[in-house]
């Protein structure tokens, strides 16, 4: 688990060390990591000076309860393939500070399967915080994601996940 983790920052600090035109937090593309529910890699797609989409890919490290049959199974993977996409509402003005910490809120779905689990669909609505310092193109999360889980049962789920972007041009 440490070596795929490892491999994502390497990855990340590749990306940014090749970036020489990189600007702003609030605009543009930022790529990166994220650790926790899922982790892998994260993407942030700016659509205005307010608003986002996140998206995530990457594995499950927690494990999660499904049905099969007429049983309640719970199983742990780490070949369980996750993707979350959110679009996402900042609030730049609720904490007053010298740097920037936007809260954030916003509403998507996730999907998540795996080779002898059942695919898993879910609408979730995510919160989280932002750490945008000034002057360097990077920020740094931290979410949570409750998941309203429609199949292939219904039922409530949380995510957590603590990631860092570096934003290009």
């Amino acid at each position: 688990m440490m070596k795929y983790a490892l491999k994502l920052s390497v990855l990340a600090l590749f990306l940014f060390s090749f970036s020489n035109r990189s600007y702003a937090q609030t605009n543009g593309v930022g790529a990166g990591i994220i650790v926790g529910g899922p982790t892998g890699i994260n993407a942030k797609f700016w659509t205005s000076k307010d608003n986002a989409i996140d998206l995530s890919i990457g594995w499950s490290i927690s494990g999660n309860w499904t049905r099969l049959g007429n049983n309640y199974v719970y199983y742990y993977s780490e070949s369980l393939l996750r993707i979350d996409a959110d679009y996402i509402w900042h609030s730049f003005n609720a904490i007053k500070s010298q740097e920037r910490f936007p809260l954030y809120y916003g509403a998507g779905l996730q999907f998540s399967g795996g080779v002898s689990i059942p695919s898993a669909l879910g609408l979730r609505g995510v919160g989280g915080i932002d750490w945008m310092p000034r002057g360097v193109p990077l920020d740094v999360f931290l979410e949570l994601a409750p998941v309203f889980y429609l199949s292939p049962v219904t039922e409530l789920g949380f995510d957590a996940g603590l990631g860092a972007r570096f934003f290009f041009q």
